[in-house]
């Protein structure tokens, strides 16, 4: 909708009524500041410096499928990938420039020719395409790392965007580890790609070693040396390894940045990157703060974390900020009190603002496939038929034994039945014999093709005996490395999510499932890590 158009009073601030014509006054001054505030151009790169995480690698599909929710949020840019990595990622990254409109769609390579090729080829399908060069510029990375003095690397910088240049107008550059390069060093660098074509100049804190202050007049200084910056977009990239890369990336768009390069639920390499979620919500939550905004759709938000947590199976903690299952929780009695009168006593957001949903509607066993079908599309599922059947029959087999189904469970159901790899094998059934005087005892049936396979297998308690037993019938080891398990709901029948990775060979493998019985969601996410394990294989 544009800023013109119809009043939505469900933007208004806190709780205000429909019929109150202050909501009216206060939505009417918010767009007001909008059209009048910067706009800051969210550059998404989930799929690239996201799935660096171990154990975290995305397929095509489920690339595609994370891309397409990040243009219904509203990103500017997708990072797709680095294409040059492996021909894999190639095909992903091309697929993602040809099946995903709106956003631009860009593509990393190193100040090198054919990582250069690698990206043109798979960017150029897009109807917006960009190629994103990075090349080291502190002296620690040109000397240890390059073995480069800084002239010649001045020169590989100019010369790899004038090579970029041939095959796309927009071409951005990162001086990467630039919060530790010689400031003038760097007025050099940032000077000379952008008369060599950059139209965008990204300004890395590669390794998290930046704070606030100095981060955002290390911006400042940049506007004020380099005049040419003012021709192009100023970028900002920032890691979290001292807790601080949402922080930084704030204090470098008050000081002029216009593009801030972040990952969904702050994903990314050692502890992560800025968090694209807390970065929307501070500009629209402390707007006048920042004089500035985004044109992230933010009822989106929550659905999109779900959806790269499972695709990824990576969980986010409880307190995290934004999205986190405490984000919007009060336990004091104080609090709760106060939350009872007012909302806005102990809540600077409201939940629906992110797309959290408080509908208390379930359903039950009982429950047949037009209610189902219906329930799905209020919380904004549109499934084709196979789809639909693979979540009705999961969702019988869930609501024969938790009785009631709400909006958290079927939201748990459907994605983690739609984001199932390629099954070698099935599972089929799960006994258990444990007990403090006892040596656990799991034993497991799985369906490979249409042979079901049985075997039992001993352990130091039920679900590691449960795991001995699943690779007893896989034939393949594996070294579990994390082991997550939340409850999804509230109550003693919660629906159980346990998420693990698991170390198969050289490789780290992540698995999720979920089940009213914590033993069966464990084995269930150790045998999708298997699975997952074996389609790699092929």
């Amino acid at each position: 909708m544009g800023l013109d158009g119809p009043l939505d009073l469900s933007e208004a601030l806190g709780s205000s009524n429909p019929s109150d014509l202050k909501g009216c006054e206060i939505l009417k001054e918010k767009r007001k500041e909008k059209r009048m505030s910067r706009k800051i151009h969210v550059f998404d790169t989930t799929l690239r410096d996201g799935e660096q995480v171990p154990g975290a690698k995305l397929n095509k599909s489920q690339k595609i499928e994370i891309a397409h929710q990040l243009a219904r949020l509203g990103v500017d840019v997708i990072e797709a990938g680095f294409p040059c990595s492996s021909p894999g990622d190639l095909q992903a990254v091309k697929a993602v420039s040809e099946q995903v409109k709106g956003p631009v769609i860009a593509g990393l390579a190193r100040a090198v020719e054919q990582d250069i090729d690698a990206v043109w080829e798979a960017v150029k399908g897009a109807d917006r395409p960009r190629i994103h060069v990075f090349l080291g510029s502190s002296d620690v990375h040109l000397q240890k790392k390059l073995r480069r003095d800084r002239e010649s690397a001045v020169q590989m910088a100019v010369d790899a965007v004038r090579y970029a240049k041939r095959y796309c107008e927009d071409v951005e550059y990162s001086t990467e580890d630039a919060s530790r390069t010689d400031f003038e060093y760097l007025c050099r660098v940032v000077d000379a790609v952008i008369h060599a074509g950059a139209t965008v100049v990204n300004i890395p804190d590669t390794v998290g070693y930046a704070v606030p202050e100095e981060f955002g007049d290390l911006i400042r200084r940049l506007r004020e040396h380099v005049p040419a910056l003012d021709k192009v977009t100023l970028s900002v990239h920032c890691h979290n390894d001292l807790g601080l890369a949402v922080s930084n990336s704030m204090a470098a768009i008050r000081n002029g940045a216009e593009q801030v390069e972040c990952t969904i639920n702050g994903m990314g390499e050692r502890a992560g990157n800025a968090s694209l979620e807390e970065i929307t919500m501070i500009l629209r939550t402390r707007h006048g703060s920042y004089d500035a905004h985004t044109d992230i759709r933010t009822e989106e938000i929550y659905r999109t974390s779900r959806m790269v947590s499972r695709l990824m199976n990576i969980p986010v903690q409880p307190n995290k900020a934004i999205v986190g299952a405490n984000a919007f929780s009060h336990s004091s009695g104080i609090h709760q009190d106060g939350i009872l009168k007012d909302r806005s006593t102990y809540e600077i957001m409201r939940p629906e603002d992110v797309g959290i949903r408080q509908n208390k509607i379930v359903l039950t066993a009982r429950s047949g496939r037009a209610a189902l079908r219906h329930r799905l599309s209020d919380l904004g599922y549109t499934l084709e038929d196979d789809q639909f059947e693979r979540v009705y029959n999961r969702f019988l087999h869930v609501a024969d034994r938790k009785k009631e189904i709400g909006s958290q469970d079927l939201s748990s159901i459907v994605e983690i039945e739609l984001t199932k790899v390629p099954e070698t094998f099935t599972f089929h059934s799960l006994q258990i014999m444990s007990g403090n005087s006892m040596v656990p005892l799991a034993s497991i049936t799985l369906t490979k093709a249409t042979e079901k396979l049985t075997d039992a297998a001993t352990g130091n308690g039920p679900v590691d005996a449960a795991f001995a037993c699943i690779e007893r019938i896989v034939g393949q080891q594996g070294i579990l490395r994390d082991y997550d398990l939340k409850a999804v709901t509230m109550g003693k029948d919660a629906l159980g999510e346990a998420m693990v990775r698991v170390e198969i060979g050289d490789t780290v493998y992540s698995g999720i499932g979920t089940s009213p019985d914590v033993i069966e969601a464990s084995a269930r996410a150790y045998l999708n890590a298997y699975n997952r394990f074996f389609a790699n294989s092929h």
